[in-house]
C-alpha cells in the first residue's frame, strides 16, 4: 500500500463514542475538557451525542445510535476524511450486539491513521498534546493509487 498525507486542521473534527457502561465516564471527561473541546467540531453516535449536548451544552452532530448504524456512520466519516480524531470509551468486559460494527469502526480508524483514545488516560494525553491545537500532517492510504493498481 502506498501512502500520501493529509492535513488535520487546527480545528479538529472529533468523534465521541461510548458504550452504555462507559457513557458516564465519557460525559465526565467531556465536562472536564469542555473548554478545549468547544473549539472543535464534535460528532457522536446518537445516545452519546444527545447526552453530551444535554449535560454540557456543547453542540454535537449526532449520528444514529451505535447499534442502529451510528458506528458505521462514524466509520464512513472517517473513511471520507471528515473525522480527525476519535474518543471511544468502549467496554472491553461486556459484549455488545454490534461488536462487528465496533471492530469495523476501530479498523477504519487504524486504516486511516487517525488518533484514537479508548480510555480516559489516552484521551487526556490527546487533548493536552501540543498537537491538539495545531495543524498536523498524517500519512493515509493513497486511495487513488490503490484504485489505479487494482484496475490494471
Amino acid at each position: 500500500m502506498e501512502f500520501t498525507t493529509r492535513t488535520i486542521a487546527a480545528q479538529k473534527h472529533i468523534a465521541l463514542v461510548a458504550h452504555d457502561h462507559c457513557k458516564q465516564s465519557l460525559l465526565d471527561w467531556v465536562g472536564t475538557n469542555k473548554e478545549q473541546l468547544k473549539e472543535h467540531t464534535l460528532y457522536a453516535t446518537g445516545t452519546t451525542g444527545n447526552l453530551i449536548q444535554l449535560n454540557t451544552g456543547l453542540p454535537v452532530k449526532s449520528m444514529l445510535s451505535g447499534p442502529m448504524g451510528g458506528d458505521q456512520q462514524v466509520g464512513a466519516l472517517i473513511s471520507e476524511g471528515k473525522i480527525d480524531l476519535m474518543i471511544f470509551f468502549w467496554d472491553p468486559l461486556n459484549a455488545v450486539p454490534h461488536d462487528p460494527d465496533v471492530k469495523a469502526l476501530l479498523r477504519l480508524a487504524t486504516v486511516w491513521n487517525i488518533p484514537v483514545a479508548t480510555n480516559r488516560a489516552t484521551a487526556d494525553f490527546l487533548v493536552n498534546s501540543a498537537l491538539f491545537k495545531e495543524p498536523v500532517q498524517i500519512a493515509i492510504p493513497d486511495y487513488q493509487r490503490y484504485l489505479q493498481d487494482r484496475l490494471k
